[in-house]
């Protein structure tokens, strides 16, 4: 089993056909015993995202977003990590794609990646120049 937020399980049982009435049952008793925690997952879910693919802020927001997790739970879930943070980690999206970026083609390439991938387009271009310094 895997974590999901409380509109994830309520999707789910109304596929199944289950009685709205069973399900507000369901999910306010999972949320009592905090089986259910939009705030946790929001938590996890922006963590693996950040580590396991490499995604920035933006795409990470709208994901959440998607999948039912309130603003203000997006917004502390995202809180924490600061710009240079961003910039690291696009950084390291960088190093482990691309060697060298030596023309433009191959930096708007690496760009274009990082834009994918959620990270605001100055942060990008931020990235982009400090991986060409580096390499």
């Amino acid at each position: 089993m895997r974590d999901r937020s409380v509109a994830e399980l309520r999707n789910y049982l109304e596929r199944k056909r289950v009685e709205p009435e069973l399900i507000d049952e369901v999910v306010a008793e999972l949320s009592r015993t905090r089986v259910l925690d939009d705030g946790r997952y929001a938590e996890r879910f922006a963590e693996d995202r950040r580590l396991l693919d490499g995604w920035g802020r933006e795409r990470i927001e709208q994901d959440l977003t998607r999948r039912g997790i309130a603003a203000e739970l997006v917004e502390a879930a995202l809180a924490h990590r600061t710009r240079d943070d961003e910039l690291a980690a696009a950084c390291g999206v960088l190093g482990e794609r691309y060697g060298r970026l030596d023309d433009d083609r191959a930096r708007n390439r690496a760009w274009r990646l990082l834009v994918r991938r959620g990270y605001d387009a100055e942060l990008a271009y931020d990235a982009v120049r400090a991986h060409g310094r580096a390499a």
